[in-house]
């Protein structure tokens, strides 16, 4: 499907992606501790949606077949 040079630069493109977000993350929330305050609550907001969505549409898939 893939040539194994297109895996090679996905697989560095990806490792170079995650270091430089998490880089940035870093010094931001170094500058910024104010502004990351709570932030988790957000996060767990959206992913407490997204798992309602899976469960209602499971849940359709399973009474109506």
């Amino acid at each position: 499907m893939f040539s194994k040079g297109q895996q090679i630069f996905a697989l560095l493109f990806f490792i170079t992606f995650v270091v430089g977000i998490s880089w940035a993350y870093g010094k931001d929330k170094v500058g910024n501790k104010d502004l990351f305050k709570g932030s988790y609550k957000i996060l767990l907001a959206v992913l407490v949606v997204f798992f309602a969505l899976f469960g209602v549409v499971k849940l359709k898939h399973f009474l109506y077949p």
